[in-house]
């Protein structure tokens, strides 16, 4: 699998449609990619918490169907980060409003989205202005060439589990998309500089627990006030590194191989050893 990460950095005084423009230009520049991840928030800013509401639309608003568009462009499966979006409630006093990623096909349709579950910021921030999601989401992902789960050339797919950001704190989260056959874990994020050692280690710790592969894209630059701190990353089923970006924005190409996942799950049989499900 051909996996691009694009580490979008962006700040203040960058409009929503002059951003817009310029991830869909990069997007389309990923053809010939499987799958391309952007980070969380891209849109409405990671911690740009005032801009929230006035940037907040529906799963097939502008800037989705923007995304589906330059997916169906590149012929690639797009995971569009995160944006904030905006229905009705679905519960008593709820704000109508979360932190939602949104998964285009390479025809442009919208084939998965997954509301944040745990929302950062200890009573502030998300959790004051955005209601939880409920559901896991695992999605198959297509895959063509060779090193997919298939003959070479042929066309193929693997089960992806979506989780993003703060999620990545809690390990019970990417247990329960294992048990749903996830064996690659997609991770958009708006992760600061000064935990960015966190970042690195959990994604690798989560590789290394659930013999999955993560694929973890952060944001670059700083916005409202907030150093983000880049260093997205590609870790293996075996929690090795393949591939990780430095603190500016940049584009990760990786390729994955998939079938490690299901040697190294053969060769090294952890998980048939659980006890407490």
């Amino acid at each position: 699998m051909k996996v691009a990460l694009i580490q979008l950095a962006y700040g203040d005084d960058e409009s929503v449609a002059e951003r817009t423009a310029r991830v869909v230009d990069l997007v389309r520049a990923q053809e010939g990619h499987d799958l391309v991840v952007l980070p969380e928030l891209w849109s409405a800013g990671g911690f740009d918490y005032r801009s929230w509401d006035e940037r907040a639309e529906p799963v097939d608003g502008p800037i989705a169907r923007a995304l589906a568009a330059a997916a169906k462009d590149a012929r690639v499966t797009l995971h569009g980060g995160s944006l904030v979006e905006r229905a009705e409630p679905t519960e008593a006093n709820g704000h109508g409003l979360w932190n939602t990623s949104v998964v285009f096909s390479p025809t442009g349709e919208l084939v998965a989205t997954y509301r944040k579950i745990h929302r950062f910021g200890f009573g502030e921030g998300e959790p004051r202005l955005l209601d939880p999601g409920a559901d896991l989401v695992v999605i198959d992902v297509p895959v063509r060439g060779a090193g997919s789960t298939g003959p070479a050339g042929a066309a193929s797919s693997v089960r992806v589990g979506l989780s993003t950001c703060y999620d990545l704190r809690f390990p019970e989260l990417y247990r329960a998309l294992l048990d749903r056959g996830a064996e690659a874990f997609v991770v958009p994020a708006a992760w600061p500089a000064k935990r960015v050692a966190h970042w690195t280690l959990l994604g690798q710790a989560r590789a290394v627990e659930d013999q999955c592969v993560v694929i973890q894209c952060n944001t670059a630059g700083t916005h409202a006030g907030h150093e983000m701190g880049g260093r997205s990353q590609v870790v293996d089923t075996t929690g090795t590194v393949l591939a990780t970006a430095g603190h500016h924005e940049e584009v990760l190409s990786v390729d994955v191989d998939l079938d490690l996942t299901h040697r190294w799950r053969k060769a090294f049989p952890v998980l048939a050893d659980r006890r407490l499900r």
